[in-house]
């Protein structure tokens, strides 16, 4: 795994913008994560959340700004260093052709020499976190939606990069699989992992997230504590629908929208 130190500065994001032709996606963000701590990135549809992934993964270019891993540029990475460090989980866990499960969770294991004892040992674990054991020999493309997601997770976490990125991770599950995957999460981080998530439940954002990047119209609205940022002022506002926010007395945050 990539050697990590909790506290320590995983990524920086700094004065991002990226533009599909004519349409200004991102502006000018700035982003810092460190190791140990689950980062959601939230905001409404079309606000540059998933650009933003990209861009911090190394997936896109930017057209200003730039990205560090532990204050190297990501640029002088190479494409096998920058496999080492970190993982991605895409928002489309479609699989196009015929895998094994096994082969597809294996893939995450290609960046690193071939060690078939400790190979086959993280890749059982990484299944059994992702509650796909027993899948090995079945077919990825007969799969739901919500077990194709889990796969991928699976093939990520085989991968033990230092950052984490996940994109919608828990968007296709039921309530079950989706706090598992919020507790794998929370493991990561507490195992010195940087994990930044793009969400949309905001409950579950609130609940697993140690800081929220809320993203608005390209920009980033606020970056807090869950209570820092997830109030019912901005939220309201950024989503444009009335939401409530309360804290029930073991100090959750409960997030539910309003009738208007």
């Amino acid at each position: 795994m990539y050697k990590t130190k909790l506290g320590e500065t995983a990524v920086v994001a700094e004065n991002i913008s990226f533009s599909y032709g004519s349409k200004e996606i991102l502006k000018g963000i700035s982003l810092e994560v460190k190791f140990g701590q689950i980062v959601g990135l939230l905001g409404p549809n079309g606000t540059g959340k998933s650009t933003l992934v990209g861009v911090m993964a190394g997936d896109l270019e930017p057209g200003t700004g730039t990205v560090t891993y532990q204050g190297k540029q990501l640029s002088d990475y190479s494409r096998k260093e920058l496999a080492q460090t970190r993982s991605v989980m895409p928002q489309n866990t479609e699989f196009p052709f015929s895998y094994q499960v096994y082969d597809i969770v294996a893939m995450g294991r290609q960046c690193w020499e071939a060690n078939p004892a400790l190979d086959n040992e993280i890749i059982a674990s990484s299944m059994a976190a992702t509650d796909v054991a027993g899948y090995e020999e079945r077919d990825v493309t007969r799969l739901s939606g919500g077990e194709k997601a889990r796969v991928t997770f699976a093939r990520v976490l085989t991968q033990q990069a230092g950052v984490v990125f996940l994109d919608e991770p828990t968007a296709a599950l039921d309530i079950a699989h989706q706090e598992r995957t919020m507790e794998v999460c929370r493991k990561l981080a507490d195992a010195g992992h940087a994990v930044i998530a793009v969400m949309h439940d905001l409950q579950l954002a609130g609940s697993y997230c140690d800081r929220i990047a809320l993203l608005d119209k390209g920009g980033i609205s606020a970056y807090g504590t869950p209570p820092e940022v997830l109030t019912s002022e901005r939220l309201s506002r950024v989503y444009e629908w009335p939401i409530e926010v309360a804290t029930v007395p073991d100090g959750r945050l409960v997030i539910l929208p309003k009738k208007r």
